[in-house]
């Protein structure tokens, strides 16, 4: 879990600094920040995944032992900050410079993870990572020739404070785990903070997607754009969680919702379906809006969960009345199998249904008119949010622009 994350020079992101929790909800207006908050993350998923630089913002085709990796939108051209009331050719980029706080069961103290790069060059300029109050290496731009600097590693290697070699062109974190010399407690600790980085699913269900037939039987995750869906729901209705989760398509459906069932198609494919009156409907005939909360639903019963859930533009597809009991499981299912959730939304009813304890991680994001900077600033911190909120609603507040004016 992301316990918290400061982001400097990232796209529109100049300098955020944000506590996260289990449900985090990210609302602001077209163009504020949100989106790229989430390519954040998804550099941070590369950095795990040990790709290099160029991979990370440029893409990868699809490997042998890896699946291909669409990078971050725009790719490094458009990937650092620049002040946008600059002339263009005066503009400059500023450092890019990512710090996260990891928390996980299996970790005594939390890990800090921070890089430096530098999307223009394709190189790592700094980079630590430390446990608790102990750095566990740190790379020394002091002794750096190019292509190679060296990463001081202060613990846990054949000796104490020992230089190793890394290349500029990729994370330290993977290298030093590759390391022959690196110890089994270090390479642990190196591995662990990788996966955490690394298990987040961006789940964007679309229901071209989802009415498709699944050609396998059985799936522990659902891909990103709702491949294999069928199969995935054919696994979760076979586990004690298949209770729970018809329960939730129950309450979406107006009408009566006898079973959520898995057709069994004419090649030995799978299709979903729910059953109303003793009659079958298949994905084809269904809603947009059942479909795609039925998969989102089916994300948080996933026999192989992520650690963390991106949900993007939550309400898309959803009757206005429906989008409170999306609302709803996203608050009971966040913290349980999956650690962390990260949602965002245009939507004001979206927040009509949180609450005054929500709002430490609810986060409206807006944008600087005159340099471009986005900000986003937890509903907690808003000035006199929290007293106008006990008298008003909070969803007339952001549709009147109330919000952006008192930050």
């Amino acid at each position: 879990m992301i316990e918290h994350i400061e982001i400097e020079g990232f796209k529109s992101l100049e300098k955020v600094s944000l506590d996260l929790g289990a449900l985090n909800i990210f609302v602001g207006t077209n163009a504020s920040g949100k989106t790229n908050f989430l390519e954040a993350l998804r550099v941070l998923q590369g950095i795990g995944y040990g790709y290099t630089i160029d991979e990370i913002f440029n893409g990868k085709p699809k490997g042998a032992n890896s699946e291909a990796w669409e990078g971050v939108r725009g790719g490094s051209a458009f990937a650092e900050f620049r002040c946008s009331n600059s002339h263009p050719a005066k503009a400059h980029a500023k450092p890019m410079k990512f710090v996260v706080t990891l928390s996980d069961p299996v970790l005594e103290q939390p890990l800090c993870y921070a890089i430096s790069i530098s999307a223009q060059r394709q190189e790592v300029e700094w980079e630590k990572l430390s446990q608790g109050e102990a750095v566990i290496y740190e790379t020394d731009l002091a002794e750096s020739t190019f292509p190679v600097r060296h990463a001081r590693v202060v613990r846990n290697y054949p000796s104490k404070g020992t230089n190793v070699y890394f290349h500029i062109s990729r994370p330290v974190l993977r290298q030093l785990e590759e390391d022959p010399n690196c110890s089994a407690e270090h390479r642990s600790i190196l591995s662990t903070c990788r996966v955490l980085l690394s298990d987040i699913q961006f789940l964007s269900p679309a229901p071209v997607r989802l009415r498709e037939y699944s050609k396998v039987s059985s799936a522990g995750r659902i891909g990103d754009n709702g491949e294999n869906f069928a199969a995935l729901v054919k696994s979760i209705l076979g586990r004690s969680e298949a209770g729970a989760y018809k329960s939730w398509l129950k309450h979406l459906t107006p009408a009566e919702l006898d079973d959520v069932v898995i057709l069994t198609g004419a090649v030995h494919d799978y299709l979903f379906a729910l059953r109303r009156n003793g009659t079958d409907y298949p994905a084809p005939v269904l809603s947009d809006g059942t479909l795609r909360f039925a998969a989102i639903a089916a994300g948080f019963f996933q026999p192989d969960p992520p650690r963390a859930l991106v949900l993007e533009e939550i309400e898309d597809g959803l009757h206005p009345t429906r989008l409170r009991l999306l609302m709803e499981l996203l608050k009971s299912q966040a913290g349980t199998g999956i650690s962390q959730v990260m949602a965002t939304s245009h939507s004001p009813l979206a927040i009509a249904w949180l609450d005054e304890d929500d709002y430490r991680t609810v986060f409206l994001c807006s944008k600087d008119d005159e340099n471009g900077a986005s900000s986003i600033t937890p509903f907690s911190s808003i000035p006199r949010l929290i007293e106008l909120a006990r008298t008003q609603s909070v969803a007339d507040l952001f549709a009147e622009g109330w919000l952006e004016s008192a930050i």
